[in-house]
């Protein structure tokens, strides 16, 4: 068990170090925010010949008659097990890029292969290669809402059904993970007669500005999948950075976590992203974490003297400072979003939605927790401001965020044939569905761990999750 632990760990740590790696020019808050906000795991392995990548027109306002102005939407497509008659099953794609290992292999494979079914996983606008306009200045973001981007679904399946005729009278499946399981529990609430039925992996449905429940999950996972020394080595590190910042040793702090000189600890949006990023690197790890993670990350800490070391040396570690500073200084994040360019991928219009439709900002607002007191929303509000203008006060956040909730009906959608998973550890399920609304809760599972093939490293609950799926996509195209 235990040459199990340290294969997985270091797995685990050489994924961080990557991650590092590839975001190196990234602010330190910016890249462990980005990385809870990536898209569902892809085995990159496996890329099936059979998928293909074609384009589809789409318009940039569905809802205003007078614009006439189109896009091209990107989407991929496997028709390896397809026969006429079968149906159209959709992977749907989030706040990333898209890539075809996503539709080569796994549950929804399996569900395609038993149907006889096409398989496509379709882009969102303003994500991956699918670019509605050729900047995202803020008057271009406006196209880039939720309803614009189902309502794209909704051309979609109407289009084919109208121009394949192999697939006129095929029945929709659809599938998403995170954000994008979210837009199937809302596609079927505004398209109901498009959907026969859908499955939502780890869906946040209720919108929130302060979105504190994250991290109180965070929080738990240490204790359950690492132990209760693990977590108290956390909170009281924590704890002793901003004993010591208050004390006036904030050049104690400095030198110690190897910050940039541009950090000061008189300006509290500096202070906020320091411990915002010392929170997000251990979130990161609960949210995609494996069997034996989080017992490996614990082991790490658990090997220093004391919890100052163990913090500190975490901290460097997972950000990958060897040399030269982490560049934790709130000017730096901002300038960084401040690109209008496509540049930085999905960073900006991510940061949009939020501002825009559903705040989900993980802060410190509650105690029970262990990262401290020292990332409140406001500091993600103040940034909403400083990004795309002050008509994003907080209060018009909390205004927009209110709307997104009566829109789609919050944590009660009242939608039917649509099946939704959370892993029992996953940060996010406390803006989803739990048991008693009829979602299946896996434990020691966290965020869209759901989608490869039944295997025989499946806990029970797993198993079951996944078989109950099948069985509901059997009824749902009698």
């Amino acid at each position: 068990m235990k040459l199990t632990l340290v294969v997985v760990g270091l797995l685990a740590a050489a994924t961080l170090v990557k991650a590092v790696e590839d975001v190196k020019d990234v602010p330190t808050f910016v890249r462990t925010l980005e990385n809870l906000y990536r898209g569902p795991p892809v085995d990159s392995h496996i890329e099936s010949r059979a998928v293909q990548t074609e384009w589809i027109t789409q318009k940039l306002d569905h809802f205003d008659e007078a614009e006439e102005r189109t896009w091209q939407m990107r989407y991929m497509f496997n028709d390896e097990y397809f026969e006429e008659g079968g149906p159209m099953i959709f992977y749907l794609g989030g706040e990333w890029e898209i890539k075809p290992g996503s539709i080569s292999s796994g549950i929804l494979v399996d569900i395609a292969k038993e149907h006889k079914g096409m398989l496509f996983y379709t882009e969102h606008r303003f994500y991956g290669q699918s670019k509605p306009t050729a900047n995202i200045l803020p008057d271009n973001l406006k196209y880039l809402h939720v309803k614009q981007a189902l309502a794209d679904l909704a051309h979609f399946i109407e289009h084919k059904r109208e121009t394949v005729p192999a697939l006129a009278n095929a029945k929709v499946i659809m599938a998403g993970g995170s954000y994008s399981a979210t837009m199937v529990v809302w596609f079927k609430k505004l398209y109901p007669q498009l959907l026969t039925g859908g499955w939502a992996s780890s869906a946040p449905i209720l919108a929130k500005v302060d979105f504190f429940e994250y991290k109180e999950v965070v929080g738990k996972a240490l204790r359950e999948l690492g132990s209760e020394q693990c977590y108290k080595r956390v909170e009281n590190g924590v704890a002793e950075l901003q004993a010591m910042i208050t004390g006036k040793r904030s050049a104690e702090v400095k030198a110690m976590l190897k910050l940039c000189n541009s950090f000061d600890h008189h300006n509290d949006l500096d202070l906020w992203s320091l411990f915002g990023s010392i929170s997000n690197i251990f979130s990161g790890i609960v949210q995609y974490q494996s069997e034996g993670d989080v017992p490996y990350y614990c082991d790490y800490l658990m090997s220093f003297d004391d919890d100052l070391t163990a913090i500190s040396n975490f901290f460097l570690w997972s950000v990958g400072v060897t040399s030269g500073c982490a560049d934790v200084s709130y000017k730096s994040t901002l300038a960084y979003y401040l690109d209008s360019t496509y540049a930085n991928g999905a960073s900006r219009p991510w940061y949009y939605q939020t501002c825009n439709e559903y705040g989900w900002y993980q802060s410190s607002g509650s105690p029970n927790q262990p990262f401290g007191s020292k990332f409140p929303a406001t500091l993600y509000t103040t940034l909403c401001a400083d990004i795309f203008g002050q008509k994003y006060s907080n209060e018009h956040i909390h205004e927009l965020v209110a709307q997104t909730n009566e829109d789609f009906g919050g944590l009660n959608p009242e939608v039917e044939n649509v099946y939704m998973t959370h892993g029992a550890l996953d940060p996010w399920s406390a803006m989803g569905h739990g048991e008693e609304e009829g979602a299946s809760v896996i434990p020691r599972a966290s965020h869209c761990a759901d989608f490869g093939s039944i295997s025989s490293g499946d806990s029970a609950e797993m198993r079951a999750s996944k078989e109950k799926l099948l069985e509901l996509v059997r009824e749902w195209l009698k």
